[in-house]
């Protein structure tokens, strides 16, 4: 009888896992008849979720079946809604509304991350989004309607909520976008409000100026120290009382884990993440293993911390998968350690931002950075072709 391991989550942790998973396979040859490796996700393909603020987000899904088929990994579309640890499987529900249980020997979680929407009033009738691809759709129709509609204040006015990474992706991006929905003749008000007392609160001081010098080059209004407390059809409310008339709002306003973690561990912080192991494995759950923005993995030994990026989503799925096949197998984990850390802020037509280090000290600007995001946006994130031997390459945890 095949021994099995089952990744929850397509995204970048779950991708690379499943290529982890399967070099460690490969590599002990006789294993490949007795080990099976299955992914089960929504849709068969990866989202690529960093780039979803652009003009074209449909075309931010890349298929991975011919991936997955040239490692060996069996693939199930379908939503995990229950995890029974002590019977060691999993309730799926498929595409077409069945619900199938999926046994496992070894449980990796990467469902990955969700946008955080508390609840305020109007928020979720008012209010667009770019965290999901079909809500970066729903945004890029609605911009494309605005054309067809007068010319007001209103219509012309953006409030972008949240002046974090994603939010000043989206509101640097809007400009260029903008322009060619609306034409050259419109200028149209953008306002970042963020809640913090500074723009890019978890960015640090590091890139701050090359922020704000974008912000000024494009234009931007920001607000900040005053977070927005409601919402509705026209416009918002912030909390220091002013309000911003709009027919455009989108929220940033960071993200909670997967509710999935609850139920593998009650070690969990204030996202939602699970506590793990130096290999990755769940505090508690020696059967299952996470990976990606699902756990608040040690990444160096300066007391870093895994953000929700897919920087460190990618090369700890590597991990995850190495270490879940060797424990299967008998042999020994190896330590997840992941000591460089960069950010690169894409901040539309002025260019980037490009820094290294936890204190994040700018490398690159402008046109340098630039080209440097789209190094990292158009090759670097995306997954390896369908050949066996690139793949299996791929989910080396070594790999640089």
């Amino acid at each position: 009888m095949k021994r099995r391991i089952l990744i929850v989550g397509g995204g970048f942790a779950g991708l690379w896992t499943a290529l982890g998973a399967a070099r460690v396979v490969d590599l002990q040859g006789d294993a490949r008849s007795t080990v099976e490796i299955t992914l089960v996700s929504p849709r068969p393909e990866l989202h690529i979720r960093p780039r979803l603020h652009e003009a074209h987000p449909e075309q931010m899904a890349v298929p991975f079946l011919p991936l997955l088929n040239a490692v060996d990994v069996n693939f199930v579309e379908g939503t995990v809604e229950r995890i029974h640890r002590a019977d060691r499987c999993v309730d799926v529900t498929t595409a077409t509304g069945e619900t199938q249980s999926v046994g496992y020997d070894r449980l990796v979680l990467t469902s990955g991350s969700r946008l955080f929407r508390p609840p305020l009033p109007g928020l979720a009738d008012h209010a667009f989004a770019v965290d999901q691809l079909n809500e970066a759709v729903a945004l890029r129709e609605h911009l494309e309607s605005l054309a067809s509609k007068p010319d007001t204040a209103a219509r012309n006015t953006f409030v972008v909520v949240g002046g974090g990474f994603t939010g000043l992706e989206v509101a640097t991006e809007l400009p260029q976008r903008l322009r060619a929905i609306l034409g050259e003749t419109v200028r149209p008000r953008i306002v970042v409000v963020e809640r913090a007392d500074a723009i890019g609160p978890d960015l640090g001081p590091g890139p701050r100026p090359e922020i704000i010098e974008a912000l000024d080059h494009l234009g931007i209004e920001t607000r900040v120290g005053a977070g927005v407390v409601s919402l509705d059809a026209t416009g918002v409310v912030t909390a220091s009382g002013e309000r911003i008339d709009a027919d455009t709002v989108i929220w940033t306003g960071g993200m909670v884990a997967s509710g999935l973690t609850a139920q593998v561990s009650p070690n969990v912080d204030r996202q939602g993440r699970m506590e793990v192991a130096a290999d990755l494995r769940v505090t508690g759950a020696n059967d299952i293993f996470g990976a990606g923005d699902v756990v608040r993995a040690l990444t160096d030994d300066e007391a870093h911390y895994s953000l929700m990026s897919c920087q460190h989503a990618q090369f700890m799925g590597r991990f995850a998968g190495h270490n879940v096949a060797a424990d299967l197998l008998g042999l020994p984990t190896i330590e997840y350690r992941q000591p460089f850390y960069a950010t690169c802020l894409d901040l539309g037509v002025w260019g980037a931002v490009y820094t290294e280090g936890w204190d994040r000290q700018v490398k690159l600007t402008r046109k340098e950075g630039k080209e440097r995001k789209m190094l990292i946006n158009t090759q670097w994130i995306y997954p390896p072709a369908a050949d066996r031997e690139q793949a299996l390459a791929a989910g080396n945890p070594y790999l640089s």
